[in-house]
């Protein structure tokens, strides 16, 4: 009889290099074409815009309608350093409030007001997205 293997309850599984990490985020096309187009985001991008990145190419799609939910249309995948992918994971807030992690809400609401990045852990899903 074998022993089942007790998963850890949050992972992230990407592509990723020793020095890069994949990720997948949607944007409408006026962002997307011209960003695959030319290697880099055009100026209509806004930097500052709160933009999800998702280390799962199918969760992506699922999440973005397979393309087609408005402002949606193209998915793009991005490879960004380690370094800071890492970094903004270190900075971040979950986007949730968990009593067992923040004590009460409000000191959760003013982490997630100085937070740069928030973390939202997906439902663990299969290649049937169940």
């Amino acid at each position: 009889m074998t022993t089942p293997v007790e998963l850890p309850k949050h992972q992230i599984r990407a592509v990723y290099t020793e020095s890069t990490v994949t990720v997948y985020q949607a944007y409408r096309p006026e962002i997307g074409v011209p960003a695959v187009r030319d290697g880099r985001f055009p100026a209509a991008w806004k930097r500052d815009r709160m933009t999800w990145l998702k280390p799962s190419f199918l969760w992506m799609m699922y999440r973005s309608g397979w393309g087609l939910k408005e402002g949606q249309e193209t998915v793009l995948a991005v490879e960004i350093t380690r370094e800071g992918f890492e970094w903004a994971l270190k900075h971040s807030c979950l986007a949730g409030y968990d009593q067992a992690l923040h004590g009460d809400q409000a000191a959760w609401k003013r982490e997630l007001k100085r937070a740069p990045a928030r973390v939202q852990w997906d439902p663990e899903r299969d290649l049937h997205l169940r």
